[in-house]
């Protein structure tokens, strides 16, 4: 996103909490709120996005898509779906004659990432997609072009820009309480323990701790920053011998070039846990840790830990209701989301470059 498309973000994230204190906010059309239907009931799917329906004041959970029948006619009784609502991924096109669902979130390994939205847009929904958008730029770029063609709006799941803690230190960074920013440092990691995870099966995830949580890191240094890089170099270290890596990479540490010449140094792993954001000014400080956290994230600022900030709400009850209802109200109002496919796309390709920069052992420009 351009500096003013994040000035834009800060602006709508800054209507939604007015909304949420009971000040001002924009009009809201009336009529019924916009069904959901939810694919794939893995953890995050099952265990994170579908309790999340009930904090939401314009989405509503409407249908499932599950590859286990027993599995989704049980959580279909429990969330109030009806079982003529559940689809497999045979029968999955037919939802384009189901008027109750406006929206697909797509919930699965990032291998399906792209069939699964181009699919929906087909059937005529909009789609809310899980990060990393897909396993290559080439596939990010048909799936926006399969939305764009079916004229339906395409979202990826980038949940911190709804986030009060990330929200806050970006206003905070922008109106200059830290100075002229030097240096963005984040570390993402935890440690993967089963060898036989999806996560670690180079086919189904496209890579190994980069895609999974060190586009965490990767896309706070772009929205934290307000700049686009311009180079990155990167350094890996994986241990082959360990089961859990013998697909994809281990830890891999890289570095962001920006235009107004701050240095951004990330780092992911899957051997370690770890959460953290910093950004240096001239004249101060703005840490995050955890940052990115479904929960307990916290912010301080100034010249280090002594003053903790209490962010004011985010645009949603939590950080993805928020989410849930931007999407919705996007269709509803037709706008564009804040974070559209082509966010999804732009890190796919810094993410390229970064695992090129560390085969090469080089310095890669990005393009513009």
């Amino acid at each position: 996103m351009t500096v003013d498309r994040r000035d834009f973000v800060l602006a709508a994230s800054a209507a939604a909490m007015a909304t949420a204190v009971g000040g001002p906010a924009l009009a809201q059309p009336a009529g019924r709120k916009l069904g959901y239907a939810v694919v794939g009931l893995g953890g995050y799917g099952l265990g994170i996005i579908i309790p999340q329906f009930k904090n939401c004041q314009h989405s509503r959970l409407v249908a499932l898509v599950s590859g286990d029948p027993a599995k989704a006619k049980r959580v279909a009784a429990e969330h109030g779906v009806p079982e003529k609502n559940i689809y497999n991924y045979q029968n999955y096109d037919s939802i384009r004659d189901n008027p109750d669902i406006d929206i697909v979130y797509v919930c699965l390994p990032v291998s399906m990432h792209a069939e699964y939205t181009i699919r929906a847009a087909k059937a005529g929904k909009h789609v809310l997609c899980e990060k990393p958008m897909a396993v290559s730029s080439p596939e990010c770029e048909q799936m926006i072009a399969a939305c764009r063609q079916a004229g339906k709006k395409l979202m990826i799941g980038y949940r911190c820009h709804f986030e009060a803690t990330n929200l806050e230190a970006i206003r905070r960074a922008r109106a200059g309480e830290i100075g002229k920013l030097r240096y963005f440092r984040s570390e993402h990691g935890f440690t993967a323990n089963n060898p036989n995870a999806w996560r670690l099966k180079k086919a189904m995830s496209g890579g190994g701790s980069l895609m999974d949580i060190g586009i965490y890191a990767l896309n706070a240094a772009r929205y934290m920053t307000g700049e686009e890089p311009v180079a990155v170099y990167a350094h890996e270290t994986t241990d082959r011998n360990d089961p859990r890596f013998r697909e994809v990479e281990d830890m891999i540490e890289f570095e962001l070039e920006f235009p107004s010449g701050v240095i951004g140094s990330c780092m992911s792993m899957y051997s370690a846990n770890q959460n953290h954001i910093l950004l240096m000014g001239d004249k101060g400080r703005i840490e995050l840790e955890p940052g990115t956290s479904y929960r307990g994230n916290r912010l301080w600022v100034g010249n280090g830990r002594e003053n903790e900030i209490t962010p004011p709400p985010g645009p949603g009850a939590t950080q993805w209701a928020g989410q849930l209802d931007h999407l919705s109200q996007c269709v509803l109002q037709n706008k564009d989301p804040i974070v559209p496919g082509e966010e999804g796309l732009r890190d796919l390709r810094i993410i390229e470059a970064i695992y090129q920069s560390a085969r090469d052992k080089r310095r890669i420009v990005l393009k513009a």
